[in-house]
């Protein structure tokens, strides 16, 4: 045994001084990170059928809301602690629910769950659309815009159906392969995807747009409680102000197509900041 650790002494000494020995370090890449999150909840299938279209040579760990946070944009929780609940894992990938919104889930995943940076923030597969304004107001985009934020390629995905039956077999592919590109092509610093899918038959294809302009109507049915006090129930219409504009996402998705919009979580309007300057700097 002494000559045997005598002679990788002599080896290892040959090795670092030796000048007709180049040194090589080999670098392993490693496995890419995907942090996956929505805002219809841990419970919601379509949080795991987009784990289902996740490479499976990638690291996998889902954040999502405990309860269903719809409609809550960017909003953070203040003035309450935070719980982190682990999860049975599904299909290699690890499963936390936290008692807070989409956005709570990126921000806490960041800081406390994922081992190193995620090579991709993903929210989804929401249920209901997302297209033309419901950006602003979505949960699934919030936490996509949080992602974008930390310098993260991110993206959202949402489907054209609100029943928790929907079914995500026709466009499962289609995820597949925006996956595999976003890992192959990170986006751009500040620029964020938000994809949404018709659910009526198989897609025809994949089209790049902008969000449609348009406004929701008719938002609030009243109704009277046993008590007599009116309440307000949150309903209405999405109202397309250009239905006949080729270039938006509400014209492709009424054809059957993918829509891929690109977001830019800075929202500054730079095209008005010299007339803004001209009126206001003083």
């Amino acid at each position: 045994m002494f000559i045997t650790l005598y002679n990788y002494l002599i080896f290892y000494a040959y090795l670092c001084h030796s000048k007709t020995i180049e040194k090589q370090i080999i670098m392993i890449e490693p496995r890419p990170l995907i942090l996956v999150t929505n805002d219809d909840s841990i419970a919601a299938p379509g949080l795991l059928r987009l784990v289902d279209c996740l490479p499976q040579d990638a690291d996998i760990i889902v954040v999502a809301p405990a309860e269903q946070h719809s409609g809550q944009s960017s909003a953070i929780t203040v003035g309450r602690p935070l719980f982190i609940r682990a999860h049975d894992d599904y299909r290699g990938a690890r499963l936390f629910s936290i008692g807070g919104t989409p956005v709570d889930c990126v921000k806490l995943a960041m800081s406390a769950i994922v081992p190193r940076r995620p090579t991709l923030v993903l929210a989804g597969i929401n249920h209901g659309s997302n297209s033309g304004c419901n950006v602003i107001y979505s949960g699934t985009m919030g936490a996509v815009l949080e992602g974008c934020t930390y310098g993260i390629t991110s993206c959202g995905f949402s489907i054209l159906n609100h029943s928790l039956d929907a079914d995500f077999s026709a466009t499962m592919p289609f995820i597949k392969d925006i996956v595999a590109d976003l890992l192959t092509e990170p986006l751009p610093a500040g620029i964020c995807l938000n994809v949404n899918m018709p659910a009526r038959e198989a897609p025809l294809g994949v089209r790049a747009c902008r969000a449609a302009r348009g406004h929701w109507t008719d938002e609030y049915d009243r109704y009277t409680d046993p008590m007599g006090n009116p309440f307000f129930w949150l309903t209405g219409r999405f109202v397309n102000e250009e239905p006949d504009a080729t270039d938006t996402d509400e014209y492709w998705l009424n054809r059957n197509y993918i829509s891929v919009v690109p977001v830019r979580g800075d929202m500054t309007a730079m095209n008005y900041i010299s007339t803004t300057s001209k009126r206001f700097d003083r």
